[in-house]
């Protein structure tokens, strides 16, 4: 019996117990480390931004975590080697009490815990906790950001440290951090780069897709207050005057109320059938396709191109519905408004001048800023959960506006010209240089 082994003999069973207990804990910290590293550093900017609209605590706390990437990192690379050191002494120290009780030399009891120690780092810090990251980045993120939290606080000293160090800086790698905090930089920077070479148009176009990635369906999508739809109960008749009267090529057909929607139809179905006074109209529903209303629109553009189709039911998280998207909507963030010949010439806005514009309530703020040329990150700390500018209104002035009240946000003035009971239906919006 060897002098160490003669110590460890000491221990209880009860002290053997819970180091295996504190031994399979260090090591499930030391595989989320590891599969935190991958996982955190593998979120594409989209994956950001929808990880930005949720409102749960993990998503708010990963959007914390990678406000200092560099600290992150460094802390996460401490924290996991610290505890893989740690979980290879506790495996050892396990060895040496229990060598007294086996017939095996001290050496080879010690050999199979070196080997035990290498497969257990590698499998469960090295390959399994990376694997189910690089697959399941979001989920992976989500699920460990508490855990990750502890990490970083209990390991943030030392990563500070090492990110302070020259060392670790002439030995970082060349690794971007793609924030777009600013948008109000980045398109002054492509207005400064195309200068007078582009028009305003392929600027706007250069703008949209900058913007892009960032955008939810949910600030582009039309309003469940704005949608026509068809009651499933309707004769043939009036789903044809409906059709006529809305114009639109697609309807979604609802049960009971807009939240019970059963399908959609399409107005090129009914074309054989606009002599027949009477027929039954509901062979032609189509499924509908929903969609979540924090979902980006290029997510949902990829869907609609591998769908093969152009028309989406909005939900929000109770189911019920909050609108419809169809890929005009998507394809006006980049190139503008699309008009055809079919299109009557009307707008929801009027121009006063170059600094004032009235405006119905319910047009998107992403469109009044691409029609007045203001950066859309303008009213990003103001505007809260709102898409429309009457739901900015609202917003800024925490109450609801009367008509001829007046309510201001830095240089923008706006004014409310009328309303419809609890609706805002015009607004005046100034900008004062």
């Amino acid at each position: 019996m060897t002098i160490l082994s003669a110590i460890f003999l000491m221990a209880s069973p009860t002290t053997i117990t819970t180091l295996v207990i504190l031994t399979l804990l260090i090591l499930f910290l030391a595989s989320i480390a590891a599969g935190a590293e991958l996982g955190f550093f593998s979120l594409k900017v989209k994956d950001i931004n929808y990880l930005k609209t949720k409102e749960d605590t993990n998503s708010r706390t990963i959007i914390a975590l990678l406000e200092e990437p560099e600290l992150l990192l460094s802390t996460l690379r401490v924290a996991k080697y610290s505890l893989s050191i740690l979980v290879i002494f506790l495996i050892t120290y396990l060895a040496a009490i229990i060598d007294p009780f086996t017939n095996v030399s001290t050496v080879l009891i010690l050999s199979i815990a070196v080997f035990l120690c290498l497969f257990i780092l590698l499998l469960f810090i090295e390959i399994l906790p990376k694997v189910y990251s690089k697959h399941n980045n979001i989920r992976m993120t989500s699920f460990t950001a508490p855990a990750v939290n502890f990490l970083y606080l209990s390991f943030k000293g030392f990563g500070q440290m090492l990110v302070d160090s020259d060392e670790y800086k002439d030995q970082k790698r060349n690794k971007k951090f793609l924030e777009i905090d600013n948008l109000k930089e980045l398109e002054s920077v492509i207005e400064a780069s195309l200068g007078h070479a582009a028009s305003k148009e392929e600027v706007d176009i250069f703008k949209g897709v900058l913007k892009f990635g960032s955008i939810s369906v949910k600030q582009i999508m039309q309003p469940r207050l704005d949608v026509n739809a068809i009651r499933e109960s309707w004769e043939s008749k009036k789903v044809k005057e409906r059709i006529l009267e809305a114009g639109y090529s697609r309807l979604p057909v609802y049960r009971n109320n807009i939240d019970e929607i059963v399908g959609m139809i399409h107005a090129r179905d009914f074309l054989p059938f606009m002599d027949i006074d009477e027929f039954d109209w509901h062979n032609l529903i189509r499924p509908a396709y929903y969609v979540h209303q924090h979902k980006l629109i290029d997510d949902l553009l990829n869907d609609f191109r591998d769908n093969r189709i152009h028309f989406a039911i909005v939900v929000d998280e109770f189911g019920g519905t909050s609108g419809i998207v169809t890929l005009e909507d998507i394809m006006e963030e980049i190139v503008g408004d699309i008009k055809d010949e079919f299109d009557e010439d009307e707008h929801n806005f009027r121009k006063i001048n170059d600094q004032a514009y009235i405006f119905e309530g319910r047009m998107l703020i992403n469109d009044m800023c691409r029609i007045m040329n203001i950066p859309l990150a303008t009213f990003s700390e103001v505007r809260g959960d709102s898409d429309s500018i009457a739901g900015l209104v609202l917003e800024i002035a925490g109450k609801f506006p009367t008509v001829n009240e007046q309510v201001s946000y830095e240089l923008y003035d706006f004014t409310i010209l009328s309303v419809d009971k609890l609706r805002i239906e015009k607004v005046k919006v100034e900008y004062n240089i």
